[in-house]
């Protein structure tokens, strides 16, 4: 028997909320095992927020200031480039800066998806592509989710079918 998604799915999905604020969302993160939430509207799939998008946030880059120095006679400048961050202060004011807005702001919206019938080989195609960082795979059906693969439920499935394999053999011998 050839697996499927459906098989290999977990139907028990924590989501968040595409108006979900992001500190709800950072609080949701820091108390479980996983990276990111499916985000749904009702039960439609709209987005998936990752710790990867939140991280992006708090990067440091918007505070290089970049300062054009140049004195007569000289026709050009020079410009230099000045780092404000502060490092944890900078990551505490970024918090409070960002901690109202909606997670719609943050989340991927051109999200990976398998329908419940797609096969043990399709699930596979989504987490070794090398363009895409893929840890969970939402599985939708007409627009709802309906349940989510995550990577280590695709190695236990083949796990588990090559060992019963394995024992099938055994016990022939």
């Amino acid at each position: 028997m050839a697996l499927t998604a459906r098989d290999l799915m977990t139907t028990d999905v924590e989501t968040v909320a595409p108006d979900d604020e992001i500190s709800e969302v950072l609080t949701k993160l820091s108390r479980r095992d996983f990276t990111g939430f499916p985000v749904v509207e009702g039960t439609d799939l709209v987005g998936v927020v990752t710790e990867h998008d939140l991280v992006d946030i708090f990067q440091p880059s918007e505070r290089t200031l970049y300062v054009p120095f140049g004195l007569p006679p000289f026709l050009e400048s020079l410009t230099y480039a000045l780092d404000l961050s502060w490092d944890e202060l900078d990551v505490e004011l970024d918090l409070v800066k960002n901690a109202g807005r909606p997670i719609r702001e943050v989340m991927s919206t051109d999200v990976r998806t398998v329908s419940p019938d797609a096969s043990l080989d399709d699930v596979l195609a989504v987490l070794v592509d090398e363009d895409e960082d893929v840890n969970r795979i939402p599985v939708v059906e007409n627009g709802a989710l309906v349940g989510i693969i995550a990577r280590q439920d695709v190695l236990g499935a083949i796990y588990r079918e090559r060992t019963a394999g394995a024992a099938d053999a055994d016990a022939e011998v």
